[in-house]
């Protein structure tokens, strides 16, 4: 059965290479948000296997949409995908609850490895 995966950039061009390096046999993508708050409605909505959380995004930022969905489920698995210069928030990210993250710019095997392990360490819970 495919994983599902909600994504939450504000920039076209990101939502595009986070499901271009998403292999689609493995994994299916549920939904594309395109600020925090959207993020946050559409992951109680469709209770994804995954979000992967820009920490940059507009009406609400990637941090509080992150706490928002951990009050929601508690068991979220989160990626979190920023620029290094939000290195700090990152690791904010992480004390919330985010899983894992992505520096920006990634390649496809970035995404890949921070899913996996996602994935792997949840199954091992």
């Amino acid at each position: 059965m495919k994983k599902k995966i909600l994504i939450a950039d504000d920039t076209t061009l990101m939502r595009e290479m986070l499901k271009s390096a998403l292999d689609p046999e493995k994994f299916q993508i549920i939904g594309e948000a395109t600020d925090g708050v959207k993020a946050v409605e559409f992951y109680k909505e469709k209770k994804p296997d995954l979000l992967i959380l820009d920490i940059n995004m507009p009406k609400m930022n990637g941090i509080d949409a992150l706490t928002e969905v951990i009050k929601f489920d508690p068991n979220a698995n989160v990626i979190m995908c920023s620029d290094q210069k939000y290195e700090n928030m990152i690791v904010m990210a992480i004390k919330r609850g985010a899983k894992d993250f992505v520096i920006k710019p990634f390649t496809s095997a970035d995404v890949i490895t921070a899913v996996n392990k996602v994935f792997q360490d949840s199954a091992e819970e």
